[in-house]
This record gives C-alpha cells, structure tokens and sequence, in this order.
C-alpha cells in the first residue's frame, strides 16, 4: 500500500470544521494516505487533539501500515490499518431524500450554543456549513428510519442523507473526486443522525474509511448516514456514498464522543 514515506502534513484553514479546527472527516482522510497514498484500503484514524490549521504536522512512522501524526510533543492522530465490518443499509428512495432537504441541520438557525445568530449546527465547516465560501455542500436531513442489521434483534435506526451534487473542478489528475473529499462527505452526516435522535455528541473521536472506487468529479451523488449504537460516552454511526443505482462508492463507522 505504502510506495512513499510522508513526512509532514498542513491542514488548509479553508478545510475547517469548528472555526479552529480541521473537519475530522478531511483530516481522516487527509491523513489516511500517509499509509495508503492510493486510498485503496481500510483506514482508522483516531483523533487524539483539534487538527491545527496552516500548521505543519510530522509523520511519525511505526511501520509501513501504522503512524502518528504530531505537532512537536503533541499528539494530533493514529492512523493504522483497520478492516472494520459493518452492515450498510439499502439508499433511501431518492425523492425522498430530496424532498427532506429543507429539513437539514445545516439550515437552522441558532443550533449552536457556541455559534449564536449563524445558520446551522455548524456554519463555516467544510462539509456541512452553508456559510462556508468554498465547501462541499452536504446538507443531510432526516429521513425514514431504517433496519440495519438482523431484523430481528435490531431497532430502527436514525437516519439523515443528502443529495449531493459534485463539481468538476474537484477533480485531481484522474478526473475523480479525491479521497480526502470522499470521508469529509461520510462526517457529518453521521452527527447529524444522532442529532436527528436529540442527541447532541461532542468531536469525532475516530473514523475508519473504505473507499470502493473514486466517483467521477460532477456526478451527483446521494450520501447517507445512520445511528449504530451508543455505549457510554461513545456514539456509533455509520455512512455511505451511493450513486443513483446505488452503487456503493465508500463507506465510513465513525465514533462521536458525547454525554453518557
């Protein structure tokens, strides 16, 4: 997986999620490809600090399938190699999803105690925030509850999806829409199905990522996320990528550390 060693890491400001702090689903992936420069395999990072912005950050290799990210003495992340399993729903109907998008956490007003009189839960992120000047645009809202798993022992699970319409200038030289742009996408949608349970988590703590194949720049695409379960102070959810088929693209389990 690994052809080349990667050094330091600088987190653009414009890749945000809290004012000061990089978007865990950017950094993850961002962060990913010090051990996966493909974006091939299944990646976990966990993260350890706030992602500091236009800041370089050293690699620190353990071998070639696990790193530390760091600033001097801090500790930022862990990457490492991790085949993680985890049941993926079937997309929600795509009038559906549509038809829910005014609902979106990203377009209510005063959703954030931090954040007073803006627009959203979290308004300048660069997945989710609609006063971001250059984001993504992945405004999930609720939608229908959803069986995950054995019908039998599993309870409906929260969900939220999104269209989301991909630009072509977000293509890199392959004409596809790159990996880090694939787990920001899987991130806050993810929070925001426990928000749809009126649940309120802190930061992602961690995310494990699988990209099945990189979706050309300008497709649009449906992404969709849903509650897993809660245990103690860690919240478990899971999101996808489809196509309107529903092709798989990639899928991410992310951990939001929250209230017990």
């Amino acid at each position: 997986m690994l052809a080349k060693r990667i050094n330091s890491l600088i987190v653009e400001e414009k890749f945000r999620g809290p004012p000061v702090s990089g978007n865990g689903g950017y950094v993850g992936g961002l962060f990913s490809t010090v051990i996966d420069a493909a974006g091939s395999g299944s990646i976990e990072v966990t993260l350890r600090s706030p992602i500091p912005l236009d800041q370089p950050l050293q690699v620190i290799y353990h071998t070639d399938t696990s790193a530390n990210i760091v600033q001097g003495e801090t500790l930022i992340a862990e990457v490492r190699e991790d085949d993680f399993e985890m049941q993926l729903p079937s997309p929600p109907d795509w009038s559906l999803v549509e038809a829910a998008a005014p609902d979106s956490f990203s377009f209510g007003e005063n959703l954030n105690d931090l954040l007073v009189g803006r627009q959203g839960f979290h308004p300048i992120c660069f997945c989710c925030g609609v006063e971001h000047e250059d984001g993504l645009g992945v405004y999930a809202a609720p939608v229908a509850s959803s069986v995950v798993g054995e019908p039998s022992n599993a309870n409906p699970n929260t969900m939220v999806a999104a269209i989301w319409p991909t630009k072509r200038a977000w293509a890199d030289e392959s004409g596809c829409i790159p990996i880090e742009y694939l787990w920001t996408a899987m991130d806050c949608p993810s929070q925001f199905a426990f928000l749809a349970d009126d649940i309120r988590t802190g930061l992602l703590g961690r995310i494990s990522a699988r990209v099945h194949e990189r979706p050309v720049a300008g497709e649009t695409l449906m992404v969709v996320a849903w509650t897993i379960e809660v245990q103690g102070k860690k919240h478990f959810a899971g999101s996808a990528i489809f196509d309107r088929a529903g092709k798989c693209y990639s899928e991410a389990k992310t951990v939001w550390i929250g209230t017990q």
